[in-house]
């Protein structure tokens, strides 16, 4: 079962949400009305994903997800907002989401994103994989794929592997199947990856591997 924690200060909003969030794996164990009371509803919950709504009145989304991730076991975050802007995207991404979805995603699109986060890998909507990869392409000077391409040196060739099927968005069944390895052993090569390289999830690891790959071009 994917414990889920849905936060929004629209009670409409949160409604709606649990309303979708009905499959039988997956139950809305809690509610938050705002960005303050995330951190004591995820200690009391334990959720293992956290439905973020980025506009609130007292804290906001971005401040709370990095509050999130930095409590020890920490939920994937899912950043929601109904302005899909770019610095919204990056500021996300930046705080420790693993994923991002605007607001009016499709029923199908919110169950996927709580399933993919919950299972370890990231949830970008197509406009924020847009947005992410195009200020990629605007280090014009080259110097972000010369820092990631170092950050690269630091990982053993099976880690610089696995990370470079996250990249493609493989999952880590997929990269298991793609390597002839199990599940449980990409799992370990992913987090020593993210330790090394100073990230906190799987979608700031593909940043990293994408830089190095395309920043400059």
């Amino acid at each position: 079962m994917i414990r889920v924690l849905v936060v929004d200060d629209d009670p409409m909003v949160r409604l709606l949400l649990r309303s979708i969030l009905r499959p039988d794996d997956i139950e809305v164990v809690a509610e938050a009305a705002d960005g303050d009371e995330v951190v004591t509803a995820v200690q009391a919950h334990h959720p293992d994903v956290v439905l973020m709504d980025l506009r609130m009145p007292r804290m906001d989304g971005i401040r709370a997800t990095a509050a999130v991730r930095a409590l020890p076991s920490a939920p994937g975050v899912i950043a929601m907002t109904s302005f899909d802007t770019e610095s919204a995207i990056l500021d996300a991404v930046h705080a420790g989401a693993s994923g991002f979805l605007a607001k009016d995603s499709g029923p199908d699109e919110i169950v996927t994103a709580v399933r993919s986060v919950a299972s370890g890998d990231g949830a970008l909507s197509p406009r924020a994989a847009r947005t992410v990869m195009a200020q990629l392409s605007e280090d014009s000077g080259g110097q972000q794929r010369r820092e990631a391409r170092q950050q690269l040196l630091l990982l053993t060739d099976r880690e610089a592997e696995v990370a470079g099927f996250v990249a493609e968005g493989l999952s880590n069944g997929e990269i298991a199947q793609r390597t002839f390895l199990s599940e449980a052993t990409v799992k370990t090569h992913l987090s020593r990856a993210t330790a090394k390289l100073g990230v906190t999830n799987r979608v700031q690891l593909a940043l990293v591997v994408d830089r190095a790959a395309t920043s400059g071009r």
